[in-house]
Order: structure tokens, then sequence, then C-alpha cells
């Protein structure tokens, strides 16, 4: 008899919103995520539009999501899978520590994606050492000092400007021009103390035991610039975190989570949700979604076994 109705890998909004969903549906449910509950959000000083919250600090947020899933009595273990496998009908989730391994009759795959990085010159001597990726984790240091923030998505022109109130000088160095949220770039093009260097590629970074600046060329002109500063935060797309399920044959070539309307995938029982899935549009309110559809289905399936 499987431990679980259902396992749900991966704890940010998608994983949350699912559990609160399969344990709505009575499903017996555990959650599982190497880190704290949150995903990506953890480390988001503020989002704007998530429905009927205004503006709340990332944190604030998953603190409060994961308190939802705590009234629902919804189990949690801080465990790494590196696995899925079946054996006689039921699906097995293997974790790297102690080798433990949990039994469900179905799962969700919500592990979310990382940071990507740019592997360019000197970038994995500087990396957290003067590049990072958490403008929120590493932005008060910044104070008084000259930053580059790489990237013009929402994430890159959501940080710069809360990095904007702290930083002596920002400069924005991005491969087209800003592509975010059309009233965020407004609000970062209208700071006097912003430079923006559109339509760059970056060829690496300069130093000694510090990282002392970022070299970039013009994708259009060819003119190469230097613009020295004290730290560099990197926000240029991301990465899929789902190299334990390579096996299961259910990735696009991108690494990314292949399902259908209702969060399945080519394996009966096997469903995702969140950043991992493939998808046009990755959003806290699109991962809840996600999810939601994702404990549907897995609730849906776990009855008709």
């Amino acid at each position: 008899m499987a431990d679980y109705d259902l396992i749900i890998i991966g704890s940010g909004p998608a994983g949350m919103t699912a559990s609160i969903y399969a344990a709505r549906a009575n499903l017996s449910v555990l959650m599982l995520d190497k880190l704290a509950p949150g995903g990506q959000i953890i480390n988001t000083n503020e989002i704007q539009n998530y429905t009927g919250m205004g503006t709340i600090n990332g944190a604030e947020l998953a603190i409060q999501m994961y308190q939802h899933t705590q009234e629902l009595n919804v189990a949690f273990d801080y465990r790494t899978v590196k696995e899925i496998r079946e054996e006689n009908g039921e699906k097995l989730v293997c974790c790297v520590e102690e080798d433990k391994v949990y039994t469900a009759k179905s799962i969700i795959i919500a592990t979310g994606t990382r940071p990507r990085m740019l592997g360019v010159e000197n970038e994995k001597q500087y990396a957290g050492h003067g590049i990072s990726w958490c403008a929120i984790c590493d932005g008060a240091a910044c104070r008084g000092k000259d930053v580059v923030v790489v990237g013009g998505g929402n994430s890159a022109v959501e940080e710069s400007i809360y990095l904007a109130d702290i930083v002596k000088s920002l400069t924005i160095v991005t491969m087209f021009d800003l592509t975010a949220d059309p009233m965020a770039c407004d609000k970062l093009r209208a700071m006097d103390h912003v430079t923006i260097y559109p339509y760059q590629d970056v060829l690496g970074f300069y130093g000694d035991s510090k990282i002392r600046g970022i070299h970039f060329k013009s994708t259009k002109t060819g003119e190469e610039n230097k613009v020295d500063c004290d730290q560099v935060f990197e926000y240029i797309g991301l990465t899929p975190t789902t190299e334990p399920f390579k096996n299961l044959g259910i990735l696009n070539q991108m690494g990314y989570v292949e399902v259908d309307a209702m969060m399945k995938t080519k394996i009966p029982g096997i469903f995702g949700a969140g950043d991992c899935v493939t998808k046009n549009l990755r959003q806290v309110i699109t991962a809840c979604a996600d999810g939601a559809i994702a404990a549907q289905s897995a609730a849906h399936y776990v009855q008709n076994l």
C-alpha cells in the first residue's frame, strides 16, 4: 500500500497550492523540498501583481502560503529527490538523504527553475564574490556602491528598482531592450542615477581578488565598453530544475516538463505544475493556477484507481 495518495516534489507557489487543493480533496499528501518552502519568491523583494495582495514581500507571501498548507495538515519533509521509479503499480520517490524512498499513487513535479548563468570570462571566479543572482539577499551590502544588473526582463527590472533606492549608481546591461511590464520600465528609466545599455553582449568580468567591472559589446555597432562596479546581479533567464526526471521521458529539449491543459504528462499519475512545465507565462499567479489544476487531475486519477 502506498505511503501517500499524492507526493508533491517542490514547495513553491505551485507545489503549495497543489497541496492545498489536494488536501481539500481528501488526499493524503506529502510535500518534499530540499529548501525552505516558497521557491524563487523567497528571493523577491516586492511582488506587485498577485491578485488581492497589492505590493507584498516575496518571503512574506511564501510564509502565508505555507501557513495555509499547515492549517490543512499537509505533511512536509526536507528531502532532495534524485529519481522517480515505478514498481508493482506504485510510484517510488527516491531521495538522496539516507536513501529514503516514499511510495505514492500519484506525483506532481513542481520543482521550479533556477537562475541561468552567462558562461563568460571570470563569471565562475566571481560567482558569490561580486556576482549574485539575488538582490534581496545581497542588495543591502551594496548601499552607496556602483552596481550593474544584467538583464531586462521582469525580474531584472523589478530588482533594479529595488536596488536603485540603495546604490550610488545602477547600470543595466541587456541583450535586447527592457522587456518587463511597461509601467515598471518607465519607472526605472525615470531614475536619474540609472544608465541603460540595450542590445549588448556581455563578454566577461574583470578585477583582481574582487570584481571590478563588466566588459560588454554592442550587438548593433560592435562598440565595446567597460563599466567599473562593485557588484553584479544577473537576471538572464531560468533553467528548469528537472534533472532527476530525465529518465522518465517527459521533458522537452530545454528540460521543461511537457504537460497538457490538465497538467498531465505522458505517464499516467505523474503531473507537472509551475515554472518547470512548458508554458508561456511564468508568474506566481500562473504557478498557483497550475498547482490547482494538477491537484484536481491527481485527485481524479487516484479516485479512478
